[in-house]
């Protein structure tokens, strides 16, 4: 089932960052977005959860035109981890991973026993049991990332947009992350958009990959059609030559990955 369509997006600040890009993401499907900083993965996404106004084409969310949603809809199918900082005052972990239910609670933001039990199961699902009472900003940036990832299951989306799940979490924290990002994918069919710098990781959990440079989608397929010397050359601006080498070690270390 299909649950983002983007036909010929142009995204940007005012000018164009990526042109005319068109491509599909399904339910339970991974896409993982690579390319080299600045490359305007993140404008994509932002453009997507409409935080960023389009310059041009269409998004379709599960077949209808994303502008016409109103936004509780579209925050009960689509949730997002960005990689800007959240700085919420005085409150615990719990309360902020429970701030992803404000989609069902209603305007007095109450929580019936079971919204309480939705937030204490995504709070389980990423391993953050022990920060739960802490205060949110009293924790560390790795332990920050758990929470808002918890928020975001505990919003009960079909669409999860993941802009760097990843960043500011040790390798072993990446590791379980991008597990509990497979399983939501594999077991509840939610379909995951996500960038990534990591490209060690990406064979082990993207379905497919999308390569952006140059203002353009470089290239859209499976890992193994993506990641081969002369891609990665022409995506990373790379020396002829110096490409293949990296590739092997990728899927090398990726194979070895515990995902």
């Amino acid at each position: 089932m299909e649950q983002i369509k983007a036909s010929s997006l142009t995204v940007g600040y005012g000018n164009p960052i990526i042109s005319d890009a068109t491509f599909q993401l399904d339910a339970g499907e991974i896409i993982a977005l690579i390319g080299p900083n600045g490359a305007g993965k993140s404008t994509i996404l932002k453009t997507i959860t409409r935080q960023l106004k389009k310059i041009s084409g269409n998004v379709a969310i599960a077949g209808k035109d994303a502008n016409g949603i109103s936004e509780n809809e579209l925050a009960k199918k689509l949730s997002m981890v960005m990689t800007e900082r959240v700085h919420p005052e005085l409150m615990t972990c719990f309360e902020v991973v429970a701030t992803g239910r404000y989609p069902y609670t209603g305007r007095l933001g109450l929580l019936t026993a079971e919204d309480r039990k939705k937030v204490s199961d995504a709070i389980s699902l990423v391993g953050a049991e022990d920060v739960s009472g802490k205060d949110f900003m009293k924790i560390s940036d790795g332990q920050r990332q758990r929470v808002m990832l918890a928020r975001a299951i505990a919003q009960e989306p079909d669409i999860m947009i993941l802009d760097e799940p990843t960043s500011f979490l040790d390798i072993q924290y990446k590791i379980d992350i991008l597990s509990v990002i497979r399983k939501l994918a594999k077991e509840q069919n939610i379909a995951v958009l996500m960038s990534i710098h990591e490209l060690e990781f990406v064979p082990a959990i993207a379905d497919k990959v999308i390569g952006i440079c140059d203002g353009r989608i470089f290239k859209i397929g499976t890992p193994t059609e993506i990641f081969t010397g002369e891609n990665l050359e022409s995506m990373y601006r790379m020396n002829p030559g110096t490409g293949e080498n990296l590739v092997q070690g990728l899927l090398a270390y990726s194979k070895s990955l515990p995902l």
